[in-house]
Order: structure tokens, then sequence, then C-alpha cells
């Protein structure tokens, strides 16, 4: 109970996007940020989906149709939010897309651009069009990436490179932010549970139609949202989700063949 009023006391009329916001963590951000009286700014692609999530939240919803990847959608969606309540607090990125694929199967690279476009640069384009209303409330920033941020997994390269280019960048930008006191958590979350899998890019860069994953043996989406709530609260500089992925970590530093042989099994098992 002190946790939760804890919780509702440091998000209480905070004004908190969320890109992402129509399904899986996104969605589950939404919904408990809302439960704890924030007033969450739902950004995505499908005007549908925002509003399937807009039904589920307890608090004051504002609804924005954006494509992240196109810089003027971001910089249209940040002024709206400006114009309603004249202020950003939070800014999360979740927005992203997957692939699973081989590499050297791929039969177009034209339709892989957009994972790039979406994880990296919808990112980029959302914080730098929000900077001055966060350097202005002294906010906060949060990029969720994944653990193939931190080191490369098999069927995962492009999307792989997408999230270590978020870790780079908001690194980066943590240093060059301190004296203004805009934080930046990033968080590097394993397997969760979404509908995201199921739109993954194969070889072909069509959509996979179903998730690749038994989805029954990986983190919800609630529990991850719940992990990431609390970072922000703490205002954590990084958090990496599960015990494999921060022994897997260690084992990089001083065994990096042995992570190698982890990062492929891993894809292997999850399957079944």
């Amino acid at each position: 109970m002190k946790a939760l009023t804890l919780l509702m006391k440091t998000f209480a009329n905070k004004v908190i996007i969320v890109t992402g916001a129509s399904s899986g963590i996104g969605r589950a951000l939404c919904v408990q940020l809302s439960n704890q009286n924030a007033k969450v700014v739902l950004v995505a692609r499908r005007a549908e989906a925002l509003q399937e999530t807009a039904t589920l939240c307890k608090n004051e919803t504002l609804c924005v149709v954006a494509d992240v990847s196109i810089e003027t959608d971001c910089i249209a969606m940040v002024n709206q939010v400006v114009a309603k309540y004249g202020r950003i607090d939070v800014l999360i990125n979740n927005a992203g897309i997957t692939t699973w694929a081989l590499f050297s199967e791929i039969e177009d690279m034209s339709a892989f651009k957009s994972i790039m476009d979406i994880n990296f640069w919808g990112s980029v384009f959302c914080t730098k069009a929000a900077l001055p209303h966060l350097i202005a409330s002294k906010g906060q920033i949060v990029g969720i990436s994944s653990l193939t941020g931190k080191t490369g997994v098999p069927t995962r390269s492009i999307y792989a490179a997408s999230k270590h280019a978020m870790a780079g960048f908001f690194d980066s930008l943590r240093i060059e932010l301190k004296e203004k006191e805009v934080s930046v958590t990033m968080i590097y979350p394993g397997f969760v549970q979404s509908e995201v899998r199921g739109k993954a890019l194969n070889a072909q860069g069509k959509s996979l139609g179903e998730s690749p994953v038994n989805e029954a043996k990986v983190m919800t989406a609630e529990k991850c949202a719940a992990i990431i709530i609390q970072a922000i609260h703490k205002n954590k500089r990084e958090v990496v989700m599960t015990l494999k992925g921060k022994v897997g970590l260690w084992f990089k530093l001083i065994a990096p063949t042995l992570v190698d042989k982890i990062a492929k099994n891993a894809i292997t098992n999850i399957k079944s």
C-alpha cells in the first residue's frame, strides 16, 4: 500500500507520452500509469487500437495518431500535447517493430529500413521535438530497448542494430542533459508477451502473421510495465531485465563465445 501511495505521488498529474501505445508493453504502461493518476498521452499509428487502450485507462488520456518514423508527425504530436497540457514531464520511447530472419536469407533490404526508421529514428525524432519542454520541466526520457541492444542475437540482426543505436544515442544524451537536470533511463527487456512478434518481418519483408515464440513462456507485458514504472519512479540509469540477461552481460566480458552460444540457444529454445 505504501509503495502504491509513493507511485501515485510520483506520477499524479504528470504529463507522460507513451509511443507504441496501441498494444503490448505500451498499452500496459498506459493503463498502469493512468492508475497512478498520470495524464497519459497515447501515441501510435492505429486510431482504433489507441481508443481500445484509452478505454482501459482510469484517468484522463489524450490519443494522438502519429507515425514516429515521420519527423513532422512527431513535431505535430508534441505541439498537440503542449497545446492541451502546457508541459511534458516524461517521454517514453516505446514504439518499435522487429524481425525474425537470418540476414543471409533476406531477399529485399528496402523493407528492413523501417526497423531503423521506427526503432531508432522514431525515438530520436520524438525526443528532439519534446526536448525543450522536458528541459523546462526538468523531466525524464525513457528508451525501451531490448537485451538485443546489449548483445547480438541470431534472426534479429537489423533489430539488434536499431536497439544498439538507441543505447548509444540515449547514453550520449544522458551526459549532455545532466546539467539541464533532464534524466535518461534505458530499459532492456528480454522476451515479453506482445503482438509485435506476429508482425515481425520475415526474410521476404512481410509480416510473419503469428509469433514464432511460445508466448506462454515469456514475461507478461503487465509485469514488464510494472518494472519500467518502478525504474522511472526511482530515476534509474538503466534496467536489464531477467537474471539470465544480467548474468549474460557479465559473461560477455569474460567469455564472449559462450554468450554467442547462449544467444543462439535462447532463440531455439523459446520456440518450443
